[in-house]
């Protein structure tokens, strides 16, 4: 398989990628480039996001598979640490589940394994027709109160003119996506990496009991709650968020 997604890379050393949240992409991650200080670190945009292009019907399965097809288009044959926050979880523990061989170390921030439930399908089917009708700033207009903390409106703009980027069609798909995504629950247990759970105090869409219950089931877990922090929490609270990744990797062989 070809993958054409789109990325930024820093740094040198072992691969740490990176995946984003919806509806954002790579730049979320700015805050995270002083990691490159200690590892290669490799930002890609999913599909129909940032600069990556579309894939119309794309899956969290399928966007494992264009990662794979990515990092052997990188020549990197080594296992990669692999972290996502909220949707970029999700891809992360699709692509643990297809690719075990490929991973040295897992990281799952703010995100759940659980699917969507029948509400949340539903309301993921009016976000699609929200997006359609009144446009992607609109939609997220709806969405930010949840996604962070209270914070300043620097903030709030950052993530608005990030969102405001993406295209209609590109929301859409992911919604679809995320709607139909499997129970990865069960294949928690077969994870034989380890695997970092990082999730904010007062996260509303992921909270700390999601990533408390994948925690029962990862045989090599380590969980870090962020105090004050929300659904992003590597943006509202970046040194916390860096930190967490930087000590837990320190244990990797």
């Amino acid at each position: 398989m070809t993958s054409t997604l789109q990325y930024e890379e820093l740094g040198a050393g072992s691969p740490l990628v990176l995946l984003h949240a919806f509806p954002l992409h790579r730049a979320m991650f700015a805050p995270q480039h002083d990691l490159a200080k200690s590892h290669r670190l490799l930002l890609p945009d999913l599909p129909g996001f940032g600069k990556s292009p579309r894939h119309e019907g794309w899956t969290v399965e399928t966007a494992a598979d264009a990662l794979a097809a990515w990092l052997h288009e990188l020549n990197i044959t080594e296992p990669v640490v692999l972290g996502g926050v909220s949707m970029g979880g999700y891809v992360a523990m699709a692509f643990a589940r297809k690719y075990p061989q490929g991973l040295k170390g897992l990281i799952l921030a703010d995100t759940r394994s659980e699917p969507d439930g029948a509400e949340a399908k539903a309301n993921r089917n009016k976000s699609v027709a929200t997006v359609k009708e009144a446009g992607v700033p609109a939609f997220f207009a709806g969405m930010l109160p949840k996604l962070v903390a209270p914070a300043n409106e620097h903030l709030f703009v950052v993530l608005r003119q990030m969102a405001a980027l993406q295209s209609p069609e590109g929301v859409s798909d992911a919604l679809l996506a995320l709607r139909d995504r499997p129970d990865a629950t069960p294949y928690l247990k077969s994870i034989n990496v380890p695997t970092l759970v990082i999730v904010g105090e007062v996260d509303a869409l992921t909270p700390p009991t999601a990533a408390e219950a994948m925690m029962q089931q990862l045989q090599h877990g380590t969980l870090v709650v962020i105090p004050g922090a929300g659904h992003l929490s590597n943006i509202e609270a970046p040194t916390e968020f860096n930190t967490a990744i930087t000590t837990w990797m320190k244990g990797l062989v």
